[in-house]
């Protein structure tokens, strides 16, 4: 082939590239009022101004510290001025200075006696710090929590209005300040949690998922607080993954579904007005962070193209469709190179591709890992210049003000080109202008008066109740009969931070009692519903909170089982203590041998044996759980998680939520349900050699039982030929055979059965939750996008393939035929 044909054809691919960029309708609709107030305010700034607004802090760098000896030259340090510092906080009578200057321990611990005394002041804002971030470097946002813990609504409005104060005078530019609120309002005392994104996943309810995001916005508005670092869309398919718990399971269509409902909730039905009782989602962790081949945290994946087009990217196509307005990087890498220096999937997939006109933040401190970690970079400079060239709008540094002096440089240097600051803060402006801060940057408590309310507190026991799955119900032994004597025991089953789970009141979920001390742990929730006559509590086997999070205290199963003696039921609450992130690595996804232990030596007692699992990730139990006449998975429900599993128990509430994941069974076989057929589950091969490679899970993806039956009958779709541009409807009759009413999530499930790159088992394409009273029968419908069917080829493009699917709903199938193939030229369908 000629040179210019070759250069001929290389020109009509770009130019194809770009016809295509231009062609695809934007993710969120262009409003020019606000373009034309960014060019306007853009056109004015300097280059300091700009890149100021590409930087985030943490508010740890403008608070202020006392230091009641900073004023002091240590070689003079006098008995008279220790005396002086003494008077100032009223400790003369703690301290005898009559013999002198006091030993070096003494004062340190007068330092720490007096760090206690101003930390009960609360926050303060270091005004000189608050200057050089906001007046010097312009500094366009402030993230997290001052002193690591929740803080009241007022707090956060002083907090947020003195910020905002000193953002309008001094740049005229408002601050927009972020936080982690995850799971509700977990960052605001007093505020509404629900639970977490497992949770959610599991009821399988998009009504719920909406409306808890709604409620959190509402709530985290009412501290003035205009930005969360929420919905969690990563996918959770790997069990030994320490943020397991807060996406919406393993599945790529689930998280997509939640997570688009999530981001409805959090911003309103319009990106371009977020209005008082909204605020802007983030979505996380863009993308692939679920599945790092080590199963630790922030640890390197190995995800191929077709599986990160077609199920890692999914969930953020998805939300990003419905107006998300910011998006967070994920922190590791993938084949080698780091998420942070991706051009081809932060500019490309994300902006160009999609024509997204949104703000892409970094995770915390993440632009110092290309040299520090990751070693693509010599310093901290030329790692700037990666990410921000890669695509990165504004980096979370969080402790370096600096980064604005360094990115000044290469933009000095022609290392970073003026259009890409240009475009970033465009992007950073246009989210401020989104959610009005220019004109209301901070907000009035009083005109929340649902903040914490009772109406809040009743969709978060819905979701709490709607999210439990009954995994093991044998002889029925559930619901506990009324009157009997139980016996609540094991590490779970008088804590309010096992029921919340991280990120919640503080980062690793600990040290929040008094945070959460109005709220019911397992005990209390079981005392109220049963009475305190017929609650037996010996725990056997508790956390050490002083110590790591999953240390043990020395235990005392002997105390358990002489408890059990008068009981008649067992209830064990078994699983995790609270953790978050990087500090919730482990090396052993068993369950504790202690807790183990626990369940072994009272089912010895012959008492009905009922298993509470109250964990972010599935425990292996496989020793255990034959022990038992039901087990329950309450995996993370937050603070109404003991009521709503007290009124399950009792039969109050129905059963309704179903496993979101892969519950595993044996360490070396971790799998997800959308396996390939050469990951057989089930029989193994006859003979002496068997090639099959046999997986053996606890319980499946879907799976979750209920009081009543439920009978699918009927199922049909009304084209069983089709192609790439219809939308298949599928009616199936579902009837509540039992005697109680009851909840069902009817999934439906398709199959490709022969295409030219192996296909997954089976795909979730659907799901509906339908509510049947006893003897009630009700059409569900579901519609498919044909075009959903595709898959990724090997070459990176989507294709649907001339052939045959199965689809299944409960136990129905039909067979479905696609008439002719399609192959997709752009980037996505």
């Amino acid at each position: 082939m000629n040179k210019k044909l070759l250069l001929f054809l290389a020109l009509s691919g770009t130019l194809c590239t770009a016809m295509a960029q231009k062609s695809a309708k934007p993710a969120i609709p262009r409003d020019e009022k606000i373009e034309q107030q960014v060019e306007a305010l853009l056109g004015k700034m300097s280059l300091d101004e700009k890149v100021g607004q590409m930087c985030e802090l943490s508010i740890d760098v403008i608070s202020k510290r006392v230091n009641p000896f900073g004023n002091i030259n240590p070689a003079e340090f006098t008995v008279k001025d220790l005396r002086k510092i003494l008077q100032k906080y009223k400790l003369e009578k703690e301290y005898d200075l009559s013999k002198g200057m006091p030993s070096q321990d003494v004062i340190m611990q007068l330092y720490m006696r007096i760090q206690d005394i101003e930390g009960k002041k609360g926050f303060q804002i270091d005004e000189a710090k608050l200057d050089s971030a906001i007046t010097k470097y312009k500094v366009g946002s402030i993230l997290n929590v001052p002193g690591g813990v929740a803080q009241s609504t007022a707090k956060w409005q002083e907090i947020i209005k003195r910020i905002q104060d000193k953002s309008m005078k001094e740049i005229g530019i408002p601050c927009i300040y972020g936080v982690d609120q995850i799971h509700g309002t977990t960052y605001t005392a007093g505020g509404t949690f629900f639970p977490q994104g497992i949770n959610m996943g599991a009821a399988f309810n998009r009504q719920l998922t909406r409306e808890g995001s709604r409620i959190s916005a509402y709530e985290t508005k009412a501290g003035s607080i205009p930005w969360t670092y929420a919905p969690v869309v990563d996918l959770g398919r790997d069990p030994r993954w320490a943020r397991q718990w807060e996406n919406y399971g393993e599945d790529a269509y689930l998280n997509a579904e939640m997570g688009r409902e999530s981001v409805l909730g959090f911003q309103g039905e319009n990106p371009n007005q977020i209005g008082s009782n909204h605020v802007a989602a983030c979505l996380k962790h863009y993308m692939g962070y679920g599945v790092p081949v080590s199963g630790k945290d922030r640890t390197p994946s190995s995800i191929t193209v077709q599986d990160m087009r077609e199920k890692h990217f999914a969930p953020f196509l998805e939300a990003v469709k419905a107006g998300a307005l910011s998006v967070m990087v994920n922190s590791a890498m993938n084949n080698g190179l780091p998420f942070h220096a991706n051009y081809e999937l932060l500019t490309k997939w994300l902006k160009e591709d999609l024509n997204w006109d949104g703000m892409i933040v970094t995770d915390w401190a993440d632009i110092n890992n290309l040299y520090s970690r990751d070693h693509i970079a010599a310093n901290k400079k030329e790692a700037i210049k990666l990410a921000i060239n890669a695509g990165i709008d504004m980096s979370m540094d969080p402790y370096d003000w600096h980064f604005c002096t360094l990115l000044k440089e290469l933009v000095q240097e022609g290392e970073v080109p003026m259009s890409r600051i240009d475009d970033a803060v465009r992007r950073v402006l246009r989210l401020k202008y989104r959610l009005g801060l220019f004109d209301k940057p901070y907000y009035d408590l009083k005109d929340y008066p649902l903040f914490g309310s009772k109406e809040h507190a009743a969709a978060a026991l819905q979701a709490a109740e709607e999210s439990l799955v009954l995994l093991k119900n044998t002889n029925n032994l559930l619901p506990l009969s009324k009157g009997k004597k139980i016996l609540l025991t094991g590490p779970n089953a008088n804590s309010m931070r096992t029921l919340n789970g991280g990120w919640s009141y503080t980062w690793q979920g600990s040290n929040a009692e008094a945070l959460s001390d109005s709220y019911n742990t397992i005990l209390e929730a079981f005392t109220n519903k049963f009475g305190q006559e017929n609650v037996v509590y010996e725990p056997g086997v508790t956390y050490n909170d002083k110590g790591n999070w999953w240390e043990e205290n020395q235990p005392e199963i002997e105390k358990a089982v002489a408890a059990a003696v008068g009981v008649d039921y067992i209830v064990a609450c078994i699983g995790e203590n609270s953790y978050c992130e990087t500090p919730g690595n482990l090396t052993n996804l068993f369950l504790t041998e202690n807790q183990q232990n626990l369940v072994k030596a009272l089912a010895k007692t012959g008492k009905p044996v009922v298993l509470i699992l109250n964990e972010g990730r599935p425990r292996l139990i496989a020793d255990i759980e034959p022990l038992s006449g039901a087990v329950v998975n309450i995996m993370l429900p937050g603070n109404y998680g003991g009521d709503a599993l007290a009124n399950l128990v009792a039969g109050d509430a129905n059963f309704s939520g179903k496993l979101p994941y892969t519950y595993p069974k044996e360490i070396n076989s971790l799998v997800t349900y959308d396996y390939k057929p050469s990951e057989h589950i089930g029989k193994q091969m006859e003979g002496a050699y068997n090639y099959d490679a046999v997986v053996n899970v606890q319980w499946a993806f879907g799976y979750g039982l209920s009081y009543t039956t439920f009978a699918y009958s009927n199922f049909r779709v009304d084209k069983s030929q089709f192609t790439a541009d219809d939308v298949l409807t599928f009616t199936v009759d579902v009837k509540n055979t039992g005697s109680k009413m009851g909840k069902e999530s009817v999934l439906l499930f398709s199959s490709d059965l022969v295409a030219s790159l192996t296909p997954d088992n089976r795909r979730l394409r659907a799901f509906e939750k339908v509510e049947l009273q006893p003897g009630e029968t009700k059409t569900v419908t579901l519609k498919v996008k044909a075009s959903d069917l595709a898959f990724v080829g090997y070459d990176g493009k989507w294709v649907l393939e001339k052939g045959d699917f199965r689809v299944q709903a409960g136990n129905q199938l039909v067979n479905i035929t696609c008439s002719e193939t399609k192959k997709w030229v752009t980037p996505n369908r």
